[in-house]
């Protein structure tokens, strides 16, 4: 089995933060790497304060052969208490490639999320329904972000299934979401203050293209 280390899984936004300037990007960027540790740390709540997300925030997934759109705050949330409760919230990525925009962040990865058994016999996997596995797959992830920037919703999907895997856990391969908490705890750091100097610049830069 491959060996991650989920401390690491954020460590090309971290790299993408040092060398970018535009301090409307940086605060995207920022929001963005604070997303993803909420999430792989359980503490999904976190994600729809105001600074962060949009009231109805919407989700397209396209991935395994499964299409899904979660409509409103209330269906996204209810994936996350989902994934928390059952520690389908810890993923991992290698290869990553970003860019972010003045209305959006776009990621291009290899990634692996623990996923169920359970989960993966439903989809119509051959696997064992009592087992975790590493799910792993090729995916594009565009998160497009409001005048401020707070994110609108993500756009995920499976762009290459050809090395698509499923790689099953031995019971202490399993990484908790409780403990995904703690080892990610001091990396998730508060946003900074919205300053509207960043909302009147990217309005000025859609202007300038119409």
């Amino acid at each position: 089995m491959p060996e991650f280390d989920i401390r690491k899984t954020n460590v090309v936004v971290e790299q993408l933060l040092e060398v970018t300037e535009n301090p409307r990007h940086r605060y995207m960027l920022e929001a963005y790497n604070r997303h993803r540790y909420l999430e792989m740390a359980g503490r999904y709540k976190e994600i729809f304060e105001r600074e962060m997300t949009v009231e109805h925030p919407v989700y397209r997934f396209e991935f395994f052969g499964q299409q899904l759109k979660l409509d409103g705050r209330e269906q996204v949330e209810a994936v996350y208490r989902e994934w928390t409760e059952t520690d389908q919230c810890v993923f991992y990525a290698e290869s990553e490639e970003l860019a972010v925009g003045d209305t959006m962040i776009v990621s291009r990865s290899v990634l692996y999320q623990q996923t169920l058994g359970t989960a993966l016999v439903a989809n119509g996997v051959d696997a064992d329904a009592d087992a975790m596995y590493l799910a792993r797959a090729r995916i594009v992830m565009v998160w497009p972000y409001d005048a401020r920037c707070r994110m609108v919703g993500e756009d995920v999907w499976e762009y290459d299934t050809s090395e698509r895997q499923f790689i099953k856990l031995e019971p202490n391969d399993v990484l908790t979401a409780e403990r995904a908490g703690e080892l990610l705890d001091d990396l998730i750091k508060p946003l900074p203050s919205f300053d509207n100097s960043l909302l009147a610049a990217a309005h000025v830069r859609r202007c300038s293209t119409n």
